[in-house]
């Protein structure tokens, strides 16, 4: 799950022309640390949605990479 989570994380910033993530980082800041704004934001959403079916920002803002995988967890 951690490897496909930095997979779309890494597509977006490709398709952006913004460097890849090279490992999992849970302290990295989704806004600050990669620079992702609402539309990459906006594209995480659905792209997380469509893989695992949950809305990572359901219940609030989610601000790091870690986050993402709580809610992940949490789901299950």
């Amino acid at each position: 799950m951690i490897e496909r989570v930095v997979e779309i994380i890494n597509l977006i910033l490709l398709n952006r022309g913004r460097a890849a993530v090279g490992t999992y980082q849970p302290d990295l800041k989704l806004r600050d640390n990669l620079s992702l704004d609402s539309l990459d934001l906006a594209e995480l959403t659905v792209r997380i949605e469509n893989e695992f079916g949950i809305d990572i920002f359901e219940d609030g803002i989610v601000e790091t990479v870690g986050e993402i995988l709580e809610k992940l967890e949490q789901s299950k």
